[in-house]
Order: structure tokens, then C-alpha cells, then sequence
């Protein structure tokens, strides 16, 4: 960590520096060199994605690689529930009726603590809330039972041009095995492409898109991932994604992917996904805050 902690202060300092005819190739070299050496002394798979969203200058590592998404999904399960929004076959403001007896009370549910040993009417607006903004679990198995299963939103990704990510087993499914995770996976450069539909408002109408942007940049899990280390007030859009920790003391995933507001108004994308690791969620949080200040400053 210390060496971590010691490659990011470097990182700060040389990207702050004036560089006379410093090419954006050098530039962008110096980037990827920095986070490699985050990389290299975190004994974890992490794979990297940046997008500027404003000139489309890109750089991935590791963009070949597969990484479970755990809660990561739940953006791209948005983005297909809203395209039936928008194509009239689901409503925001229709009423989903859950039975008590459905809910997993002994998984990540905020709704569950919201409503507790009840049954629950809410909007499809308010679940989508609770799945994107708030990550609850049993919201996302809701939306996966309304949208009509994974296999329909794994084939809206690929319809759309989304290829290298694949959707096959819902939270529920996931929590009964620790293999099961490893199905839901998606490369950095493919979360990256998805990012940029979302921000170009290609996939959705402007209303659906709005509100998913809004969700997304309501999102209380994760604070100290992308935005852990970025100034205070720093618009982030993002989702987060995370794993349990195995017997061996292994972390499956620690994510975070979305769309950072610069002060200027310029955006750009980041993805970091910190797979097969060990030393539990919050050194995989410093990981992926450290990864996104090397950026942060490199955008200044």
C-alpha cells in the first residue's frame, strides 16, 4: 500500500508539472506508466479504462481481460428497463406490488429496511432508485423479474453494440455460490463504449436518459472510490460493484465505473475494476481511489 500510496504522489507531481512540447502521446504514455506501477504492486487483476468524452482520447489496460461486475450490472439493467420505458411497454410511474415473502432479508437491501416485514407498492421510479442509487439487491432481482430475466438484457447489450459483457445470473443467484459471480462479467474498453452511449444520450430519450444520469449521480455507495480522493463537490455519475469475501480471504470485486465532472465542465469516463485480491473491500476502495486522482490530475 505504501508503495501505492508513494507511486500516486509521484504521479500528482509529474502530471502537475509544465511540460514544454510535451506531445499528448508522452502524456498519455506517462499516464498508463503511473498506473501500471499502482498496478504492478497491488497483487490484484485491475483492469483500467479513461475516456475523455469530450475528444474521445482513450487509454485501457488490461482491456482484454474479463472482470466480475457484481453491482456494476445494475447500469446496464437500468438502461434496458428504461428502453422499454421509453418504447411504452413499462411506465416510471406504475406500480410494482412485492411480496414480503420474496425479499432476501439477510442481503444488501435498503428497501427492505425502508419497508420492513411488510409487503411493498412503489413506482417502477422509486425501484429503480433503490437498485441504481442505492444498490439494493432485492430491487435488482425485482427489475430482472419485470424486464423479463438476464438473458434480455444480455441480448439489449448486444444488440446495441455492447459485445465483450455478458449478464447470466441475478443477485439472488450470485449470493448461492461464489462461482456464479464470474458469469456477470464485462471488459474495461466495453463498459467504457457503454459509458460514452450513456453520456452521448444515443440509447435513451432525453427524459429516461436525465434520470438515470440523476441516479447515478445520487449514488451513496462507494464514496471512497472514484470520488475518494477527488476534490470535494466533484460531480461523479458513477456505479459501484462489490464482492464478498471468501474463506481464503479472497475479494471477487471492488468496482467502480461513471462519469466525472471536470471544473472546467469537461466530462470523461473511468472504469476500475480490482478483481482476486486479498486485504478486504477498503484496499480495494484505496486502489481505485488512488487510480482515479493519477486521472483526476491528468485531465487538469
Amino acid at each position: 500500500m505504501k508503495h501505492a500510496i508513494r507511486y500516486y504522489m509521484t504521479a500528482a507531481f509529474l502530471l502537475l508539472l509544465p511540460v514544454i512540447g510535451c506531445t499528448q502521446a508522452y502524456k498519455q504514455a506517462l499516464l498508463q506508466s503511473h498506473i501500471q506501477a499502482i498496478i504492478d504492486t497491488s497483487h490484484a487483476k485491475i483492469g483500467v479504462g479513461i475516456l475523455d468524452l469530450d475528444f474521445k482520447e482513450q487509454l485501457t489496460i488490461n482491456s482484454s481481460q474479463r472482470f466480475p461486475m457484481q453491482s456494476v450490472f445494475k447500469f446496464p439493467l437500468a438502461l434496458a428497463i428504461l428502453d422499454k420505458v421509453d418504447k411504452g411497454t413499462l411506465s416510471l410511474t406504475q406500480s410494482i406490488h412485492i411480496v414480503k415473502e420474496s425479499l432476501d432479508t439477510g442481503t444488501w437491501s435498503p428497501m427492505v429496511k425502508d419497508f420492513p416485514g411488510q409487503d411493498i407498492d412503489i413506482t417502477l421510479a422509486e425501484v429503480l432508485r433503490y437498485s441504481v442509487s442505492k444498490s439494493d439487491n432485492n430491487a435488482c432481482d425485482v427489475l430482472f423479474k419485470l424486464v423479463g430475466g438476464t438473458e434480455v438484457v444480455d441480448k439489449y447489450m448486444h444488440r446495441i453494440g455492447i459485445k465483450d459483457i455478458a449478464i447470466k445470473a441475478t443477485e439472488k443467484e450470485m449470493k448461492a455460490a461464489w462461482h456464479v459471480q464470474y458469469n456477470n462479467w464485462c471488459q474495461p474498453a466495453a463498459m467504457l463504449q457503454l459509458l460514452r452511449m450513456f453520456y452521448k444520450s444515443t440509447l435513451l430519450s432525453k427524459s429516461s436518459n436525465a434520470y438515470l444520469m440523476k441516479l447515478m449521480t445520487e449514488t451513496i455507495t462507494g464514496p471512497n472510490r472514484i470520488k475518494g480522493l477527488l476534490p470535494t463537490g466533484t460531480v461523479v455519475a458513477h456505479k459501484t460493484g462489490t464482492s464478498g469475501t471468501n474463506a481464503e480471504g479472497m475479494n471477487a470485486a471492488t468496482n467502480d465505473v461513471g462519469i466525472i465532472t471536470l471544473p472546467d465542465g469537461r466530462h470523461y469516463a473511468l472504469v476500475v475494476y480490482v478483481s482476486d485480491y486479498k486485504g478486504g473491500t477498503e484496499r480495494g476502495e484505496h486502489i481505485i481511489a488512488t487510480i482515479s486522482r493519477v486521472v483526476w490530475d491528468y485531465f487538469q
